[in-house]
């Protein structure tokens, strides 16, 4: 432990980034890279006004993550959070939280339609069809509309290779987990393709109650019709289940009593995604494309945080529930790039049509809770079983219709020698036509709003520059909010059911400055960015005694504070990096409470829970001259401490830990190993209570220290 900590203070000399430097070149510089998310178009980094980082193929592949959140952590200010078998939530200039502040594309279009966020929108996602991901902080909403606020991740997939290409191979842990992967493409005249298929499984792993299987498919074919002209085809399939352990009690977790509290909750799903573009280059300065696309997504659940209990009423009893979320989207978007040459000008424009009919159901179980021994209004629950299943006692029932309509336009020119302006807006339009079982309701509900960003790229130097941005965000709430039954009515309490019909859009006003070097030729890259962005009607959750949760829009809340990262290569053996993120975030004006007996009225001031100020992920790699194509790598993720419950009364200490990754390719074979928590640490994921002041913790605990070995060949035609 010792000389790792020796390491760690040698990282900590420098301030370093994320994944900026490749081995083989010192050209991959940070200044150079081209981005495509933040402009909807390929744009070098010095004229594009927001905080972004890419993870390359080269990073992707040196990971070999069993999730997708081992590499997303990757890049600074970002905090993807591990909820189990491939589950998840999302930190980036927000609490982590589960709530729709983050849009998630593949290859630019969203996953999920407007309305229909899904924090666990990742799972589904294939990792070795991954040939980059770009992650830009902070809103962009003048792009590509709701729901990105704090952070947006563009997950872009391999493109069909020239040459005949093949790849796979197996990955497996000490604790059950095995993967199979095969991935493989070519070029054949006009035609390009690119296959590639991961079959996951976990079985007896080291949670009770916490197996899982994974199938993906994920199919492209590029017809390059002409020099100018290409069509292309992506569709991907997934099918998903999970049984879902939950979090474990205070007492469980310090003992390291990795056993669930259910035998029967679970999450499943059934995804299908599929589109057709067609592209066409008019000449050098202009280019258009239209894509056509669908979504079919049939989501199931008797989810473990849907389990109700409350140990001061009736301890012996709780109650569950059962859910269903399906829906299907038809749309089209259509995009136009033109350049000018007059003041290096350029123009994107676009719009989007999207239809997405929905239904969701939801009922009540009943459910007997086994206690453990302990004292009167602090038991715990050792299990639960299934008493009765109540299908027509309803907390949810509705069909929605949402149409979702934007048109957007972002212009960049250049004034004077080395600086570039950007401005855009795009105006949404969401309408829900939806039929309420559950309170014989039928009608319209419509959230529109038009979002503007506009920012300065000023680049003094060939190895430095700065930029500044203003930007909107604007999120609607999701429609299983709106017709979910507010706690303590419908279902089987006797109570009329009541909804959250008068859930306001939340809106966020961004503001930052930031910038970038490169020195020493190129082999120190530095980034950061000061951010500052308040909230207004921030959908926000409070966690009632009994694990229900009641939904409010707060007043107003804050997020401000700094990402940095950096990378520093001294040698072609040795690269360093360094990334990470110190942020506040606060409710300014946020009533919890009409009761005048309540002891809490507002919670201004206090800080947001599950918010850690500092979090941060670095590396160091090694690539010995001595032993060509050996990797080895040693990370550190940390996770600051933060408040439990709304109230700030408790916190969570928070966590560092360490993992360990080494490789070696002969050939076309690469055998590989990971140690996941190398020091065995005890930690957990996430950690809350409610708002009461003898309410007990729940831990999402974080996995012991585990080994993951793989093997993978690679067979290539290349010339």
């Amino acid at each position: 432990m010792k000389k790792i900590y020796i390491i760690l203070f040698f990282i900590g000399q420098f301030v370093f980034a994320q994944n900026k430097v490749e081995k083989d070149t010192t050209k991959s510089q940070e200044l150079e890279n081209v981005f495509i998310t933040a402009n909807r178009t390929a744009t070098k980094r010095k004229e594009t006004p927001v905080a972004i980082s890419k993870i390359t193929a080269k990073t992707i592949n040196e990971a070999k993550a069993t999730a997708v959140y081992e590499i997303i952590n990757k890049t600074p200010g970002v905090l993807m959070v591990n909820l189990g078998n491939e589950q998840h939530m999302m930190s980036i200039r927000q609490p982590m939280t589960t709530n729709a502040y983050y849009l998630y594309l593949e290859d630019g279009l969203p996953i999920r339609p407007m309305g229909i966020f899904n924090h666990n929108a990742l799972l589904e996602i294939n990792q070795y069809n991954l040939q980059s991901i770009e992650v830009v902080k902070g809103p962009v909403s003048s792009l590509y509309g709701p729901e990105a606020v704090g952070g947006t991740i563009n997950l872009i997939s391999i493109k069909p290779p020239v040459d005949p290409e093949f790849k796979f191979g197996v990955q497996a842990d000490n604790y059950g987990y095995r993967r199979f992967q095969a991935a493989g493409g070519a070029t054949v005249g006009k035609v390009g393709f690119h296959i590639a298929g991961i079959s996951s499984l976990q079985e007896n792993g080291w949670m009770t109650y916490s197996d899982y299987n994974k199938d993906n498919l994920n199919a492209r074919i590029d017809y390059n019709i002409s020099p100018s002209t290409r069509l292309i085809s992506n569709t991907m399939y997934g099918k998903y289940y999970s049984d879902m352990s939950g979090s474990v009690n205070e007492e469980a977790f310090y003992n390291r009593t990795y056993k669930s509290t259910s035998n029967f909750t679970y999450r499943k799903s059934d995804a299908l995604r599929t589109r057709l573009t067609l592209e066409h280059d008019w000449n050098s300065n202009s280019n258009s494309y239209i894509t056509a696309y669908l979504r079919d997504n049939k989501l199931g659940q008797n989810p473990s945080y849907g389990i109700k209990w409350s140990p001061t009423v009736n301890p012996t009893t709780a109650k569950g529930e059962v859910n269903s979320n399906n829906f299907k989207s038809y749309g089209a978007i259509a995009q136009h790039v033109q350049k000018f040459n007059l003041l290096n000008m350029k123009l994107v424009a676009g719009a989007l049509y999207d239809y997405s009919p929905v239904t969701y159901w939801s009922y009540v179980i009943d459910l007997k809770a086994n206690l453990n021994p302990g004292e009167a209004g602090k038991q715990t629950v050792d299990s639960y079983e299934i008493i009765a299943e109540h299908p027509d006692s309803k907390l949810a029932d509705y069909t929605a219709d949402i149409y979702n309509y934007a048109q957007y336009a972002q212009f960049s020119f250049s004034p004077i020698e080395k600086l570039v302006i950007t401005t855009g807006a795009r105006y949404d339009n969401m309408k829900v036509n939806y039929n309420n079982a559950l309170d014989k309701s039928t009608g319209s509900k419509v959230y529109d709003k038009t979002t503007y960003k506009t920012g300065i790229n000023f680049n003094p130097f060939e190895f430095a520059g700065i930029y500044a941005n203003y930007s909107q965000g604007f999120a609607p709430p999701g429609i299983t909010s709106i017709f979910r039954t507010k706690p303590g009515t419908g279902g089987t309490t006797g109570v009329p059911a009541d909804f959250y019909y008068n859930l306001e859009p939340a809106t966020f006003d961004n503001v930052e400055f930031g910038g970038w070097f490169s020195l020493l030729e190129n082999k120190l890259n530095f980034d950061y960015a000061f951010y500052y962005m308040e909230g207004k009607n921030e959908l926000l959750n409070i966690k009632l005694p009994d694990n229900s949760t009641d939904y409010r829009s707060a007043g107003e809340t804050r997020h401000k504070g700094v990402e940095f990262g950096a990378s520093y290569r001294p040698s072609q053996q040795l690269n360093i990096r360094l990334g990470g993120t110190y942020a506040q975030h606060t409710y300014i004006d946020f009533k919890l409470s009409d009761k005048p007996s309540d002891p809490v009225q507002d919670l201004n001031g206090k800080e947001m829970p599950a918010a850690p100020k500092w979090s941060g992920n670095s590396e160091v790699s090694y690539y010995p001259d001595w032993l060509p194509n050996l990797r080895t790598s040693l990370e550190w993720q940390l996770v600051g401490s933060y408040y439990q419950d709304q109230i700030n009364t408790v916190k969570y200490d928070g966590y560092n830990i360490f993992n360990a990754r080494v490789g070696y390719q002969w050939k076309g074979i690469e055998i590989y190993g990971n140690v996941m928590n190398l020091t065995d640490k005890l930690y957990a994921y996430n950690v809350s209570r409610a708002n009461t002041t003898n309410a007990q913790p729940t831990y999402t605990a974080a996995a012991p220290r585990t080994f993951v070995f793989g093997i993978q060949y690679n067979f290539s035609l290349k010339k």
